[in-house]
């Protein structure tokens, strides 16, 4: 069976390259001809845990082709991925392909879209004349884990009332449904809304944890015990329990962005997720007290940030709170300093205030009167603190992540403060 991904953004990447790597010939199709060559070399415009070595291998394999002909891609192919990484044209798209598709297409809609994007889709091809089968499949990818996301999800959501839509897809994702992942068929809107709540609830998980972190400092309790306590508690789980983490990511904010609005069009209020976006917000300025407690006060002086990414493995700093914790010292008085190890070109296109990015974790410490650290990459555990605490101005860390040993920094000498530590 060929399979057809439309896209050459973040999803129709990670998707057409996973499918293919099942040993299924794929085909990934998008009008940028640029696009599409830099594609088939390997060479994508972000930076994502293994991908770039699956296209390489798949590509050699004859597995993974890249196409700006959606004519001959319409007629080859009889199910289609719709993985655009915005909504915008879904409409014309799955028109223009079911005009051309010699046979009603399965159109698997895996785009962020808003709950009712299926329906109106199907209503569309009516009104042109055309049949398709419309899924509705969200799938849940966090940058710098995607592939593992793909490869070993927690479930299958395939929105749809067609029987053969549902063997089919059970089909190409054969490999997961004999390794035991569950599939959950339901209705088109359903489906969609699970994307959209999944991660509202996640942004509840994380704001809940910060702000029992705030809590635990002023009582002397450890928020780093108290999330691993709570996760081994079956109803809570520890994924997203972590203290110091905000919620951020390519599709976040418009997943909660849609169900607002969906919520607010249909009257019902959402205080539970207004609260904990309001706590997602708040985190940088959190930060920046302590930063100023450890300081005495941030004005006029030197803070070095490591980390920009929203989280390590990727280069996506969507929704980072590096990035607004570097706004917030600017707007304060502070003098900023940068490292990342793949997302400064990313940071530099999202900033708007002075910040001086720099090539290594060093060249940030060196002169800075504390250290920061806002993403975190597992590198920043291996530095040389030695070193670390003879570039600094002052021996200060504050690790917005816990990320290091305290105990260990402590003993040489560190001023060191964490989230959520007493």
């Amino acid at each position: 069976m060929q399979i057809g991904v439309y896209g050459s953004g973040y999803l129709g990447t990670v998707i057409s390259a996973c499918l293919a790597d099942f040993g299924t010939p794929v085909s990934c199709c998008h009008p940028d001809r640029t696009r599409m060559v830099e594609m088939a070399q390997g060479n994508i415009p972000f930076f994502e845990k293994n991908l770039k070595e699956i296209i390489r291998r798949n590509v050699r394999a004859g597995r993974l082709a890249y196409s700006t002909d959606i004519e001959s891609f319409a007629r080859k192919t009889q199910v289609i991925f719709l993985a655009e990484d915005k909504a915008d044209n879904l409409n014309d798209i799955a028109v223009r392909i079911a005009r051309l598709a010699p046979k009603p297409p399965i159109l698997t809609i895996v785009t962020p879209a808003p709950v009712g994007t299926a329906a109106a889709l199907e209503k569309s091809l009516q009104g042109a004349g055309l049949q398709a089968l419309i899924v509705a499949q969200p799938m849940f990818f966090t940058d710098g884990c995607a592939v593992e996301d793909f490869n070993w999800p927690d479930r299958l959501i395939l929105g749809t009332t067609s029987n053969e839509a549902v063997q089919v897809l059970k089909q190409i994702f054969h490999p997961l449904v004999m390794r035991g992942v569950p599939v959950i068929v339901t209705n088109q809107a359903t489906a969609e809304l699970v994307r959209e709540s999944a991660t509202a609830f996640v942004a509840t998980k994380i704001s809940f944890i910060n702000e029992v972190a705030a809590l635990c400092e002023r009582v002397n309790a450890d928020a780093v015990s108290l999330a691993l306590a709570l996760g081994l508690d079956k109803k809570i789980a520890p994924r997203c329990l972590q203290p110091g983490a905000g919620m951020g990511g390519v599709f976040a904010e418009s997943d909660m962005n849609a169900l607002v609005e969906l919520a607010q069009v249909h009257g019902v209020p959402l205080k539970v997720l207004d609260a904990a976006r309001d706590v997602n917000e708040t985190l940088a300025e959190r930060l920046v007290d302590k930063i100023a407690v450890a300081l005495n006060s941030v004005e006029n002086k030197d803070v070095g940030i490591l980390g920009l990414a929203f989280k390590p493995n990727t280069n996506s700093v969507a929704g980072s709170s590096s990035l607004r914790l570097a706004q917030t010292l600017v707007s304060k008085g502070a003098r900023v300093r940068a490292y990342d190890p793949v997302a400064i070109p990313e940071a530099k296109s999202r900033l708007d205030v002075p910040v001086r990015f720099c090539d290594s974790a060093y060249a940030t410490a060196e002169g800075s009167d504390a250290l920061v650290v806002g993403t975190g990459w597992p590198e920043f555990r291996a530095l040389d603190f030695d070193r670390i605490k003879h570039l600094l101005k002052k021996p200060v860390i504050v690790d917005t992540k816990n990320l290091l040993d305290a105990t260990r920094l402590r003993a040489l000498g560190f001023e060191y403060v964490g989230v959520g530590r007493g």
